[in-house]
């Protein structure tokens, strides 16, 4: 009995406490502002499952969101045991992942997401990823060097955001912005003091206001309680001003690192010119007058400029333990600059060293640093520009009526609910939305992939970002500029972006290994030249001191762990870009490893193999008064999306059948749909489930390769369907394709075994790879049972609810975009065109983008290899100068990047005609 269940404990889920059995379906009671699915706060169904009888969660075995990351906010179903209607199950978490104490009660999360400032190298990651993992209440923590953002749950009872952002910005150095997760914001230009402003009382809708200038706020506002434009016009009783549009976080994040290093850059460059000019020009000798003024230079770009990586290196070292890049140039810099001054009291003292004094040294090191620094902050921002997808947003919008007149321009971030816009020939649409009038052809290959333009009428679907043709049309707007397919699609790009290939422990390894390494190698390069100096060139023990300090700093600031830091990222946001350009959305950044070593492809037979859209071929009615079965069975399936149902519900209102009202009405994962008519039980689903697959009828339509989907009435049958469904046309030419690669071929669906052989037949499957009338734990236990070898990987291609389990299971859940969204979360790649050429793509882009990982792993350690071998003298008549060893970073990091920016060029042509 479900009893003293976990649920009923938590959240007062069990309805029927003492008429449950465990694992049925009960009444779920629970307040809509705490119902999600697990990993992604979506649309709940109606029911829940209660758990164990000892009120533990569910077991592990039948977990299917292991690799989906959980978001959901302060939802206590998102993270106990939980199953939707069609036996999605949650993954099972810890306390420490929910805060969650049985006797205590739930401790609620907030997910937080932060635009950190300051984020140059893989160091600097792994010092915000310590600082953070260190404060008390933090779980789910990932962050990203690419978008410098980190993101993670907050136990609401430990501490509050703005405490924790000011803790993580001590410890770390970085400026940190916390980024609204919910409504919509609006920056707005006010005509009085902004703190001053923000502190009023909040009209209706209005959600938080906050400071971002003198004169410049942001209003986040709720878009369905009052509109863009009344923030604007009226919430406020005055006219307010739009302020400059700004960029998404991360790019403005990043436009604001590349301003102020430029600007640092710049100064340290005007205080080390004359410092190289009295040094270098063949001027009069005055070396006490030269020495002071470049002294006094010297002191100022150390302190001044070269400070910055004082503070950030000592507050790695004793806030977060971690060695970092900055180390190296403050001991380098430091040296140089001593050395320099202790050389220039040689010569005020009339007592001149033989190597003379070096300030311009220490100088033009730290500028040609900084030099490198914004050459590289500069190529990455511009790399991450490129292939951002949310520059297809249009920022204006022509509104109008419905009928078209009363055209204006406007800015796209005024538009809100219930208007219509305009959309002119040969321009980007600005946001989805509804045809209400005029025809015209669309360039949708932006988003899908789909080069052949798509006819457009009234009632039509356009989608932001997408290229209007040569008619114009009125649209009516479906979803606003923040929320439209460009937004979602951008995110499940970002998604990518938060995780760490398999690859990046190795380069997190080689990073916490760099910077102890460099020194070792520093000190042992400073010994030896000691050593040589003395022994062979017999030289003073002053001179060979300096000349060994001079070979010392070449080595610590020449070699460069930014270039290997960014050899994995790089390639991931390139490679995310080229595969949306594709239709592709990857949303794990694993699956381009695992795309590498693909050896088994499964596919789902409904709505992947063929198209799901069924219609039904044969109709069989067993009883009299065939009227009143035909409408009972309208009535319950018309509240099902399953592509069965939508299809037989098309039939039977095509005849003109109207529905019968019925109660109760329930889905049972990979069975059918019951519910109540006037006291009898009314149950349509599959055969096997309703135990009729021996009827002779049934077996007729089965051996024609039908579905077969039956009704009954307190048990008894009274109408059978046979339904078919047709190929999709590339289906048979990537399934040749695949065989030529020498990857294996199955199909697993829950469809009868007369349809699924039929197709396997046809497309030269064999039946030993074919599986019919599965559940979503037969299809779970058929991927976690294939027999393959430790570099084997397998693909799962499927599109249903029912499908999320295996979508989970396999290494790479490749997912179909008309498919549903439970199944999406649990995927970890998306076909925003419904096309299975995507297969080959994301194949194909998965060896590029590892071929050119693997060809900057290989630059970064020939280029670490050769400079400090260069830098430390090794090749005797060569050697690297200490105040050119700042250009390393350059000549790392770029071709680094240079190589990760060839993904945008990555094209692939098939016999099936996509590219």
């Amino acid at each position: 009995m479900c009893g003293e269940s976990c649920a009923e404990k938590i959240a007062g889920t069990c309805k029927k406490q003492q008429d449950a059995t465990c694992g049925e379906e009960v009444e779920n009671t629970v307040s809509d502002a705490y119902k999600a699915p697990c990993d992604k706060p979506l649309t709940p169904p109606n029911k829940t499952t209660c758990c164990e009888p000892d009120g533990h969660n569910v077991p592990e075995k039948t977990a299917c969101c292991s690799k989906v990351r959980s978001a959901v906010i302060g939802h206590p179903l998102g993270n106990v045991c939980r199953r939707d209607f069609d036996g999605f199950a949650a993954r099972p978490k810890t306390e420490s992942d929910v805060g969650l104490d049985i006797e205590k009660g739930i401790s609620f999360r907030e997910h937080v997401s932060l635009s950190v400032e300051g984020l140059t190298c893989t160091g600097c990651e792994t010092k915000l990823y310590r600082a953070l993992c260190d404060i008390r209440g933090v779980g789910n923590l990932r962050t990203s060097l690419v978008l410098s953002q980190a993101e993670f749950d907050l136990d609401e009872q430990a501490w509050p955001v703005d405490v924790l952002v000011k803790a993580v910005e001590k410890a770390t150095g970085f400026s940190c912005q916390r980024l609204s997760s919910t409504g919509q914001d609006l920056d707005l230009i006010v005509d009085a003091d902004a703190k001053a402003f923000v502190e009023r009382e909040y009209p209706v809708g209005i959600m938080l206001m906050s400071v971002l200038g003198p004169r410049e706020i942001r209003v986040t506002f709720d878009p369905t309680i009052i509109g863009a434009r009344s923030v604007l016009e009226a919430a406020f009783g005055s006219r307010l001003k739009l302020s400059a549009r700004r960029t998404t976080s991360d790019l403005e994040t990043g436009k604001k690192h590349v301003r102020r290093t430029a600007w640092v850059t710049l100064l340290s460059t005007m205080l080390t010119i004359p410092v190289l000019v009295l040094a270098w020009a063949p001027l009069n000798p005055r070396p006490v007058i030269y020495g002071a003024v470049s002294l006094a230079l010297a002191t100022a770009v150390q302190f001044l400029i070269a400070g910055r990586f004082y503070f950030s290196a000592l507050r790695a070292l004793i806030f977060t333990k971690v060695m970092e890049m900055d180390l190296l140039i403050v001991l380098s810099t430091t040296t140089a600059y001593i050395c320099s001054v202790v050389s220039f009291a040689f010569q005020v003292r009339g007592h001149p060293l033989a190597i003379g004094e070096f300030f311009e040294t220490s100088t033009l090191l730290v500028t040609l640093i900084m030099l490198g620094r914004l050459v590289s902050a500069f190529a990455r921002q511009k790399a991450i520009e490129t292939v951002s997808v949310r520059s297809l947003q249009r920022q204006t919008a022509v509104l109008c009526d419905q009928n078209g007149d009363n055209a204006r321009e406007i800015d796209a971030r005024l538009l809100q609910y219930g208007d219509f816009f305009k959309v002119n020939p040969d321009s980007r649409i600005t946001t989805d939305g509804v045809v209400v009038m005029g025809t015209t052809d669309v360039d949708e290959s932006m988003v899908t992939g789909e080069a052949v333009p798509i006819d457009k009428r009234p009632n039509s679907l356009v989608v932001a970002g997408t290229i209007n043709g040569s008619g114009v049309i009125i649209v009516r707007l479906t979803n606003l500029p923040g929320n439209n397919t460009i937004s979602t699609i951008a995110a499940m790009v970002d998604e990518a972006k938060f995780q760490k290939a398999k690859t990046q422990e190795l380069v997190d390894l080689v990073a916490s290994w760099f910077v102890p390494i460099v020194l070792v190698l520093a000190t042992l390069t400073f010994l030896i030249w000691i050593a040589v100096g003395i022994m062979v060139r017999h030289q003073s023990t002053g001179t060979s001191v300096i000349n060994a300090i001079t070979y010392g700093v070449s080595v610590l600031i020449v070699s460069c762990p930014c270039a290997i830091g960014l050899c994995i990222p790089m390639v991931i946001v390139v490679g995310g870009g080229a595969a949306a350009k594709h239709g592709i959305i990857v949303k794990a950044a694993t699956a381009y490893e695992d795309g590498c070593k693909v050896s088994h492809v499964i596919f789902d037979k409904t709505g992947t193999l063929t198209e799901g859209k069924l219609k039904v071929a044969n109709e069989i009615v067993l009883v009299h008064g065939g009227q009143l079965a035909m409408s009972v069975t309208l009535g319950l399936v018309n509240v099902s999306k399953h592509p069965v149902s939508a299809a037989v519900t098309s039939y039977l209102k095509a005849k003109g059948v109207g529905p019968a009202p019925l109660t109760d009405v329930r889905s049972i994962a990979s069975k059918g749909v019951e519910g109540t008519y006037n006291g009898e039980i009314v149950r349509c689903g599959n055969s096997r489930w309703l135990s009729l697959e021996h009827l002779p009828e049934v077996q007729a339509l089965l051996g024609k390769g039908l579905t077969v989907f039956c009704v009954t009435i307190n048990h008894e049958p009274t109408c059978i369907f046979g339904l078919s469904d047709r190929l999709r046309p590339e289906t048979s030419l990537v399934l040749a394709e695949l065989k030529k690669r020498k990857i294996a071929i199955s199909i697993i669906s829950g469809d009868d075994a007369g349809a699924t052989n039929r197709l396997a037949a046809e497309l030269n499957v064999p039946l030993s790879n074919v599986r019919s009338c599965c559940t979503p734990a037969d299809k779970q236990s058929y991927l976690k049972n294939l027999p393959r070898g430790k570099r084997d990987r397998t693909i799962f291609c499927g599109d249903g609810t029912n499908d999320a389990v295996a979508l989970a299971q396999a290494d790479i859940g490749l997912h179909m975009s008309t498919g549903s969204e439970i199944a999406r979360t649990a995927a970890d790649a998306v076909l925003l065109r419904p096309s299975l050429n995507g297969i080959l793509v994301l194949l194909d882009l998965s060896h590029a983008a590892m071929r050119r990982v693997f060809l900057n792993f290989a630059w970064s350690f020939v280029y670490n290899l050769f400079a400090i071998l260069l830098a430390g003298g090794a090749f005797v008549r060569a050697r690297i100068p200490p105040q050119y060893a700042g250009l390393g970073e350059i000549v790392s990091v770029l071709p680094v990047i240079l190589v990760a920016l060839q993904l945008r060029f990555f094209t692939r042509r098939y016999a099936s005609g996509m590219e």
